[in-house]
């Protein structure tokens, strides 16, 4: 079976992307840092061993951005918040094991994403946890269904995100990974 990577990315427009981050550093320097990030992210994490997928936003723009490089295989994010989104992106993933991860976390290397595949062989469903409570990192096999309501009721952007999630998945195999941080704030950038 066909591993997928779904990479989350936005178009690098200031004040659509990082917007957090843009208030500490400003707009035009978090959008210069984020389509840098995901620049260096892309090349870092190509290997024959899954495919990737952009899962791009805004939709229409995205799909045709000449940002990213072209011979990877875009699919919108569509409208919702973040859980609806990362559901039918999941849900529309090839049968077989898919992870799914957002753009700003510097951290994340090739073995990484291995080791997130390789705990599907074993799990049903792997979670990278970040420090803030939340996680860089949800992977599921796609032979079945995914859990009904899998991301309802997440507070998003709290500290809760990844515990509320784990509760709308309780019975099945799970499997935690490293903790890596994700870029939110200035506070939250490398050294």
């Amino acid at each position: 079976m066909q591993r997928t990577l779904i990479i989350m990315i936005k178009e690098p427009r200031p004040g659509r992307v990082k917007t957090r981050l843009g208030r500490d550093i400003g707009m035009v320097g978090a959008a210069w840092w984020f389509r840098h990030q995901t620049r260096s992210l892309i090349r870092r994490l190509r290997d024959p061993r899954w495919q990737i997928v952009l899962a791009v936003s805004p939709d229409k723009e995205g799909l045709i951005s000449r940002v990213w490089p072209a011979d990877l295989t875009r699919a919108a994010q569509g409208c919702g918040d973040l859980g609806a989104r990362m559901g039918r992106l999941l849900r529309a993933a090839p049968k077989g094991p898919v992870c799914l991860i957002g753009a700003d976390i510097p951290g994340i290397t090739r073995g990484h994403i291995a080791r997130a595949f390789g705990a599907l062989g074993r799990s049903q469903m792997v979670f990278g946890p970040a420090p803030d409570g939340g996680y860089w990192l949800v992977g599921a096999q796609r032979y079945g269904a995914l859990p009904p309501g899998l991301f309802d009721s997440v507070r998003w952007s709290t500290e809760h995100a990844l515990a509320d999630t784990l509760t709308s998945v309780s019975g099945r195999r799970i499997a935690l990974l490293d903790h890596l941080h994700d870029v939110d704030t200035v506070a939250d950038l490398p050294s």
